[in-house]
């Protein structure tokens, strides 16, 4: 189902807040099925992402070591990624 959420367990250095945010977001769109906010679904959504959040962090908190980190790097640990962000914000 979200095939496209990178493992975060096992990071090195371990995954930010950010990072554990951004899967929580793309789990909560893709369960959602709500890709652009409305005033109507921008506070539940909000809500779930801050709620996925926190349990995730919680989770990754507890789990033991992983004996080998992922295979796949995270989204934001991309440059071509962060290019694309520095370059948004830049047009904000």
């Amino acid at each position: 189902m979200c095939r496209n959420i990178t493992e975060l367990r096992g990071l090195e250095p371990a995954a930010t807040a950010e990072e554990i945010e951004a899967a929580a977001r793309q789990y909560v769109r893709k369960v959602s099925g709500v890709q652009k906010l409305s005033d109507a679904t921008r506070e539940p959504f909000e809500q779930a992402v801050a709620e996925v959040t926190a349990t995730t962090m919680r989770l990754l908190g507890v789990l033991p070591a992983r004996k080998q980190p992922p295979a796949t790097v995270p989204p934001l640990r991309r440059p071509e990624v962060r290019a694309r962000m520095a370059a948004a914000a830049a047009n904000d």
